[in-house]
């Protein structure tokens, strides 16, 4: 009689890299109960030094207000092979546990998800790995305008919530921090000269966040130029942006740190992202029409910290050939990215076309993955809902709200969160 060969029986090196590995994110918790065995070689491959070099991107974004883990992976048999060959595997699987919350933005850090509740009333962090969970409550109350950070204290590894509102039409200006390891909400003494664009978030990098910004225009401008009837005249060149990092050891803000270009538009699209939370890569586009619009560069950082940074070309984007297609990134909320190093590809998500034919059509959330020497793919990721209201007349507006992509890619974490841990209702 053939005896069969139960998975518990393999051999751990094989259980592990052949199947562990492979196992979801958010399925690891139900993993590592079924017996000592599997606890313990989850650890070993998916968090310890038995992990293989990971040949694919896993990670998050949120996409109509939901949380939706992400793998990665394309596999190119040969160079010299035309790109219908190539394999490309996205799949995006919607996360269970949060189905009942509706989440407008996600921040990544450590191995920890920042998640904001859409209807602005909490904040969330969420280990997946251990699947636990965390409410945050405000002092007051939270704000519409609010922008968040993750970070931790490099001294003692204490994760820390930065969250900021610096809105000049409004008035306001605060600055809050949160510790986790107190659960207590401390205000900073912040007073910036500096405007941190709302429209992107900041993107974590061994522990501090960093932010695309650019220089106040308030009382102390010293640019521009004063009409008959006292308005200000300001030239877009004359406006300086720059990279700015928060650093959560010191909690406070560094210098303003050079970036590799000039943006010098309102319509412009610049999006940061991380790089195996080492590095910072940065995709700039600029809003227009012309010849200067076909060449969209990526760069990443050769070094970087609160003090300092240097960059180097990562790729050219090539638009021309796709210039019919009316692929061009939101600068408002679209354009989220992450880069496959190896591949020298970038994986961009947004709504697909925004050439005017198309806008009484439906529209989808779509992943752009573009290449050295006019390698382009897309991978439509369903119907993107209009998120405005409706007219009087009944119009809905062309405005829709793309994925956002947590940039860097998911390595699990051990930090407990069961302090206040509760269940969803």
């Amino acid at each position: 009689m053939t005896k069969r060969t139960r998975i518990c029986d393999l051999p751990p090196k094989l259980l592990g890299e052949k199947i562990l590995t492979r196992v979801p994110i958010t399925s690891l918790r139900a993993v590592r109960s079924t017996c000592k065995l599997w606890n313990a070689l989850s650890k070993d491959w998916v968090l310890g030094k038995a992990l293989a070099p990971r040949q694919q991107y896993l990670g998050f974004l949120t996409m109509d207000s939901k949380v939706c883990s992400t793998r990665f992976h394309i596999c190119r048999s040969s160079k010299d092979k035309d790109e219908e060959e190539d394999l490309v595997d996205l799949s995006i699987k919607q996360v269970d546990l949060l189905n009942q919350v509706e989440i407008s933005k996600v921040y990544h850090c450590d191995g920890l998800l920042l998640c904001v509740a859409k209807d602005k009333s909490r904040l969330m962090v969420w280990n997946p790995y251990l699947g636990q969970t965390r409410w945050i409550a405000p002092t007051t109350y939270f704000h519409r305008l609010d922008m968040y950070a993750l970070g931790y204290d490099k001294n003692n590894r204490n994760h820390k919530i930065l969250r900021f509102v610096d809105y000049s039409t409004e008035r306001l200006v605060m600055y809050e921090i949160y510790d986790l390891s107190s659960n207590s909400w401390r205000v900073l003494d912040v007073t910036p000269d500096w405007d941190i664009d709302p429209c992107q978030g900041g993107v974590s990098v061994k522990g501090d966040t960093y932010f695309y910004a650019h220089e106040s225009i308030g009382p102390g401008f010293s640019g521009g130029e004063y009409l008959g009837n006292g308005d200000l005249l300001i030239d877009d060149n004359e406006i300086q942006d720059f990279l700015l990092c928060f650093d959560f050891t010191r909690e406070t803000f560094g210098p303003r740190l050079p970036l590799p270009f000039h943006s010098c538009g309102t319509l412009n699209t610049v999006t940061l992202s991380c790089v195996r939370d080492e590095q910072l890569a940065v995709l700039y586009q600029e809003g227009c029409h012309d010849s200067q619009c076909n060449i969209v560069p990526i760069w990443v950082t050769t070094r970087i910290d609160p003090n300092y940074v240097s960059w180097s070309k990562f790729l050219n984007l090539e638009m021309r050939p796709f210039a019919r297609t009316g692929v061009r990134f939101d600068y408002h909320s679209g354009g989220t990215f992450f880069i496959d190093e190896e591949e020298k590809v970038a994986v961009v998500f947004d709504i697909d076309g925004y050439l005017p034919s198309l806008t009484e059509k439906v529209r989808y959330h779509t992943a752009f993955i573009i290449g050295e020497e006019g390698y382009f793919k897309s991978v439509s990721l369903g119907v993107a809902p209009k998120v405005a209201e409706p007219s009087r007349s009944g119009y809905v507006p062309e405005i829709y709200c793309p994925p956002c992509v947590c940039s860097s890619s998911y390595l699990p974490s051990l930090v407990q969160l069961n302090q206040q841990r509760k269940s969803y209702v």
